[in-house]
C-alpha cells in the first residue's frame, strides 16, 4: 500500500527480490495534468509497469468489498509506505507477520506526514528509515529495523527524498527476511522522545524575515522543490528562493539599495492565516533590507540574525536565475 514517488522504490525492491505481491493498493488518482486529465498515482503507475494487480481506493476503512477481498487473499504481510490513510484494526490484525510501515525518520522522531522536510528544518545531523509493526496510533508501533543516513547540511527536500527512498529498499527487504526467519528484532518506541509533524501546505513556504538566517536557509532547502521559500520583491512581484547561504556579517562594500515592503508582504500573506499568525511577519527594525556589492553580482537580505545571501532566485512568471543575472535586470 502506497501512493507517492517515495513508495515506488520499496515496491520495486520487493518485486525484484522475488516476493509474491498479491495486490497493490494506492489512493485515488487526484493530480491533474495541464489539460485537466487525472494522473495515476506514482505507485499505481509503477504497479502497472511491473504488471502487478493494483486497485485505487477512496477510503479503505469504508470499502467493505476491498476489505473482504483482502481477507480472502490472506497475505503473509502488508507493507505500507506513505499510503496516506489509516488502516482499520481488522486489517492490522490480518497478516501473519503483521502490517509493516516504512517511515522516513528515526522513530519516534517526526511521526506524521513530513519527516523528510523536518529533518532539514531542524538541521539534524542524521536521519534515516524505520520499519515498524503498525498499531492503531499514528506511527506508534514497535520498531523493527532502522537504517541511519548522515546529513551534510546541504540536502534539499528533493535530494533527501531520493536518498531515503533508496535506503528504504534495503531496510524493507532486510525486515521481510528477518520476519520470515522468525528472528526480527522488535522494540517499543520511547514515547517521551516522540515528536510529531503535520503535512506541509503551500503557506508554510512564506518567509518570515524576522527569523535567523540559518533557519531561513534551512527552510529554502527543506521546501525545495515544493512549496519553495517565497517572498515579495519591492516591486510587488513574488519570488522563490532556490538556493541561499548564511552570511554572519556583511562585507564593507555591500550597500543597502532597497527593502521588502511590509504592506506588500501583508497583501500577499495567505488569507487562511489568522490575524495573530500574520503578526509574526511584521518586520522588526532593520529586517528585510536588501544589499548588493559594488560589482552588482551578490545579493544579501537582512534577517533576525545575520544575512541571507540569495544564490538562485525565480521571480513570478520568469525563469530561474543565478543572482548576477537577476541583478542585471532588477533596479530595486
Amino acid at each position: 500500500m502506497g501512493t507517492p514517488d517515495f513508495a515506488v522504490k520499496g515496491l520495486e525492491a520487493i518485486h525484484q527480490a522475488g516476493h509474491e505481491i498479491l495486490l497493490v493498493i494506492s489512493q485515488e488518482d487526484k493530480a491533474k495534468d495541464r489539460k485537466g486529465n487525472l494522473l495515476k498515482t506514482p505507485v499505481k503507475q509503477a504497479a502497472e509497469r511491473l504488471e502487478l494487480p493494483v486497485r485505487s481506493v477512496h477510503r479503505l476503512r469504508k470499502d467493505e468489498e476491498l476489505l473482504a477481498y483482502l481477507k480472502e487473499l490472506k497475505p503473509d504481510c502488508i507493507v505500507v509506505a506513505a499510503f496516506g490513510q489509516i488502516l482499520p484494526k481488522e486489517l492490522l490484525e490480518l497478516p501473519r507477520y503483521g502490517c509493516v510501515n516504512i517511515h522516513a525518520s528515526l522513530l519516534p522522531l517526526y511521526r506524521g506526514a513530513s519527516p523528510i522536510q523536518q529533518a532539514i528544518l531542524h538541521r539534524d545531523k542524521e536521519t534515516g528509515i524505520s520499519t515498524m509493526l503498525m498499531a492503531e496510533g499514528l506511527d506508534t508501533g514497535d520498531i523493527l529495523l532502522q537504517k541511519k543516513l548522515p546529513l551534510t547540511g546541504e540536502e534539499t527536500g528533493e535530494s533527501l527524498f531520493e536518498a531515503l527512498s533508496l535506503l528504504s529498499q534495503d531496510c524493507i527487504l532486510e525486515t521481510l527476511s528477518l520476519l520470515e526467519q522468525g528472528n526480527c528484532p522488535r522494540r517499543a518506541q520511547e514515547e517521551e522522545k516522540a515528536s510529531h509533524c503535520s503535512m506541509i501546505v503551500k503557506q508554510d513556504g512564506f518567509v518570515n524575515w524576522n527569523k535567523p538566517a540559518i533557519e531561513i536557509e534551512a527552510m529554502v532547502r527543506a521546501f525545495n522543490p515544493w512549496p519553495a521559500a517565497v517572498s515579495i520583491l519591492p516591486n510587488g512581484k513574488s519570488f522563490k528562493i532556490w538556493k541561499a547561504r548564511v552570511i554572519r556579517q556583511k562585507e564593507e562594500d555591500f550597500q543597502s539599495f532597497s527593502e521588502i515592503k511590509e504592506d506588500l508582504l501583508f497583501a500577499h500573506l495567505p488569507e487562511s492565516l489568522s490575524e495573530e499568525a500574520k503578526e509574526v511577519f511584521r518586520k522588526k527594525d532593520g529586517i528585510g533590507k536588501m544589499y548588493r556589492n559594488k560589482e552588482n553580482n551578490r545579493l544579501l537580505l537582512s534577517t533576525g540574525e545575520g544575512y541571507l545571501e540569495i544564490l538562485e532566485i525565480q521571480v513570478e512568471g520568469k525563469k530561474r536565475l543565478d543572482t548576477p543575472a537577476f541583478l542585471l535586470g532588477f533596479g530595486g
